[in-house]
């Protein structure tokens, strides 16, 4: 892939503002548990979830990601970020941490301005927690809010941020309504109430 392509593909928190969101589904109101391969996770840091909304991202014909979303019954739309979540990306591509950490750090942007210095503590800390990522890995980001988040990658835990704006911010790049894919936004909330 050249370098122009995996700029416009690359994602990172994985999303990619240059491109359209495709492809984008609703997950079944009735499917109340998760994937096998991501239940344990899910499990053991949210008992009570249940899937809320599915998504994929796919730009100019490449698949990027597959996306679920899953929180408490009580979650509402309007109010992501006072609630506990946990969003499972799974990539459907090759990325680098590198890449992954300062898309996360563009989409986040888009939310409220972040300083240079703080961002460049956000990319190391993202760097702590997110490897470079091969096509098939899951990773699954666990939203406590006032509090930070924590990461699993492939099953296993990978670390946490302990920062509760960080966290804000981080998970806002999908369900912020200042989100660059408004689609997607939607049908990863479908299931949720307002």
């Amino acid at each position: 892939m050249t370098p122009r392509l995996r700029q416009w593909v690359c994602l990172a928190g994985f999303l990619c503002a240059a491109g359209t969101a495709l492809a984008q589904t609703a997950a079944p109101a009735a499917e109340a548990t998760a994937t096998p391969d991501a239940q344990a996770e899910i499990l053991q840091a949210l008992p009570q979830a249940r899937l809320i909304g599915t998504s994929g991202l796919t730009v100019w014909g490449f698949q990027v990601y597959d996306a679920r979303l899953w929180a408490p019954a009580s979650f509402a739309a309007g109010r992501y970020a006072t609630s506990p979540l946990a969003l499972e990306l799974r990539y459907l591509r090759d990325f680098k941490a590198l890449d992954i950490a300062e898309r996360s750090l563009q989409e986040m942007r888009r939310s409220q301005p972040i300083s240079n210095a703080q961002a460049a503590l956000w990319k190391a800390d993202m760097l702590r927690v997110i490897p470079d990522v091969a096509k098939g890995a899951r990773i699954l980001g666990i939203y406590r809010p006032g509090r930070g988040a924590d990461f699993w990658v492939n099953g296993k835990a990978s670390g946490e941020i302990r920062d509760a704006e960080f966290a804000r911010l981080f998970f806002g790049i999908w369900l912020s309504p200042n989100t660059s894919e408004p689609q997607m936004r939607a049908a990863l909330l479908a299931g949720a109430g307002e």
